[in-house]
């Protein structure tokens, strides 16, 4: 890879939001057989026990300091999944991520002051206005599905928090002993629904498809592209999950939206564009 190409970069990083939404949508397709809960168990489950033999963390030696920071990272990321995923029992894929997107919309412009941020704000609040079920175009869009993407965006944030702390100085084996944690916190809820069906043979190879596309494959990808991509350029990259996430929806589960909806999906995904390139600037460091 050229270091100054940002290219492949850039296709990989978009290759692995491929690859996450398009595992969301097969982790719906086994709600009937084991629930929200058992989908994600058996997602993290599997995806921890990928990444543990992949990376192998117990190679690393952590202090007190960073198992708190890593029980913390992996207990936002087990609440955010177990959200996210419920929400999916009553909402679209695409409206669901862009709901879940507000939780990093808001910690980017938490502290917000400049006329610009509270514009970005407005923004995200109209598009989150339009995903709200006002009419009959909305039917199918459940308040309780509402309320838990929420919740899952709320964790996202924790998570983006908690794991700026527990990657701090650490590498890969964080993310291993992170996703460990959310698999141990969702098997409990996972087979508190789904019982032994959580361990039927004939699931596994989906479960494992759906742990790699959302969790193994796209991490892998982000690792390879992150040392050659500017972080502004990230953010830009990941303001387009929700978009994937329609499309993805719209093709595997047949689910469409409404102009509306498809309008407050935009709208969110334009401030989370927005506030990313002004917090860019901002932060950008000056030439004495």
């Amino acid at each position: 890879m050229r270091p100054n190409s940002v290219v492949l970069p850039v296709l990989l990083v978009t290759l692995g939001m491929v690859f996450t939404q398009t595992g969301a949508s097969f982790a719906k397709m086994l709600f009937p057989l084991v629930g929200p809960a058992g989908a994600t168990a058996m997602r993290l489950t599997l995806a921890a026990l990928v990444l543990i033999a992949v990376f192998r963390p117990w190679r690393q030696r952590l202090d007190g300091r960073q198992w708190r920071a890593v029980l913390l990272y992996g207990g936002a990321m087990g609440a955010m999944n177990l959200f996210f995923y419920a929400a999916l029992e009553h909402i679209p894929l695409g409206i669901a991520v862009a709901l879940e997107f507000t939780g990093p919309l808001a910690v980017a412009l938490f502290g917000a002051r400049k006329p610009l941020d509270f514009f970005w704000i407005g923004l995200a609040v109209a598009g989150f206005a339009l995903l709200l079920p006002w009419g009959e175009a909305s039917d199918h869009i459940s308040p309780i599905g509402i309320v838990l993407a929420l919740c899952a965006g709320a964790c996202w944030a924790g998570y983006i928090i908690f794991g700026q702390r527990a990657g701090t100085g650490g590498g890969p084996h964080i993310a291993a002993l992170g996703v460990g944690t959310a698999a141990v916190i969702a098997l409990p809820f996972g087979l508190a629904t789904a019982g032994t069906a959580l361990f039927d043979p004939a699931l596994l190879p989906l479960g494992l498809a759906i742990a790699l596309l959302s969790s193994a494959i796209p991490y892998a990808l982000d690792m390879v592209a992150l040392p050659h991509i500017p972080a502004r350029l990230f953010g830009i990259l990941m303001s387009g999950q929700p978009a994937f996430a329609a499309l993805s929806g719209l093709v595997l589960l047949h689910e469409t939206l409404a102009a509306p909806q498809i309008a407050g999906i935009a709208a969110i995904m334009a401030a989370s564009i927005g506030a990313t390139l002004t917090i860019a600037r901002r932060n950008k460091p000056k030439i004495a």
